[in-house]
């Protein structure tokens, strides 16, 4: 589907998994909105983008904020004409701890950016897709909350990412009708900079006591995946490759949800 007419929205595309998808999709013909809370980062890919011989649109909005987001979305369609490709990635880690530790208000904004933002981001996209005829959406899981369940004290975090699987299959079924595709990928320890949004609280008390082997990563012999191996399974469920791809979690974890 990313082709020289194609449009696609990446939110959180400032740095890692959405800066090399929008990349990719870009590198494909598709004119990209890169969408993020911090412009220099947008502004930084979609420089590379344009260098690349591309076309970006920095979009500045937080993907928790209706009105925002309406308008970012507005504004990629009144540039580039339509919309056809939609990839929710936007997220952060937010706090991990017990329970009876994590504070309410800490609660609610891991809710707020991977949950709501996720609702908005689609809410207020979809209506473009079905004006097109059909579409393809990537909503960016996790193994966290849907294969794995032993980070310590990520409650909040994996709540929302198994909340997003269980989005991506119902809507997989409202949309088919309308020609849109909907899948989830669910990375595993990938390199981006997510960790610098996690704040990490009393391990000891919520750590499963596992002795792991040697690296958690098999197929890499320990070391994380990189943001282009999602990138580019992204590209591909965006492709007329998966046309018959629909309301489907791909792992992308090099097998360590496996051993976890």
């Amino acid at each position: 589907m990313a082709g020289r007419s194609s449009v696609a929205l990446v939110t959180g595309a400032g740095s890692g998994i959405g800066r090399a998808t929008a990349r990719a999709l870009a590198a494909e013909g598709a004119k990209v909105g890169v969408l993020g809370r911090t412009r220099s980062e947008l502004e930084s890919v979609a420089g590379l983008i344009r260098a690349e011989g591309g076309q970006a649109l920095v979009l500045e909005a937080d993907v928790s904020n209706e009105l925002q987001m309406r308008e970012a979305v507005k504004e990629l369609v009144s540039e580039f004409g339509r919309l056809d490709i939609v990839i929710a990635n936007a997220g952060i880690n937010g706090v991990w701890a017990p329970i009876d530790d994590l504070k309410p208000f800490e609660w609610d904004e891991t809710i707020a950016v991977n949950l709501r933002g996720t609702f908005l981001t689609l809410h207020m996209t979809v209506p473009y897709l079905k004006q097109n005829g059909g579409g393809a959406i990537v909503v960016v899981s996790s193994i966290n909350g849907t294969r794995t369940f032993t980070t310590p004290g990520a409650t909040a975090y994996t709540a929302t990412k198994a909340a997003q699987v269980a989005i991506v299959q119902q809507l997989a079924l409202e949309l088919a009708r309308h020609q849109i595709r909907v899948n989830a990928v669910c990375p595993g320890e990938i390199d981006t900079s997510i960790d610098e949004n996690t704040s990490l609280r009393h391990e000891q008390e919520t750590a499963i006591p596992v002795e792991w082997p040697e690296g958690q990563v098999p197929i890499t012999g320990g070391k994380p995946g990189r943001s282009e191996d999602v990138a580019a399974v992204i590209r591909f469920l965006v492709s007329d490759g998966a046309r018959h791809i629909t309301g489907s979690p791909v792992w992308i974890d090099g097998g360590q949800g496996l051993l976890r």
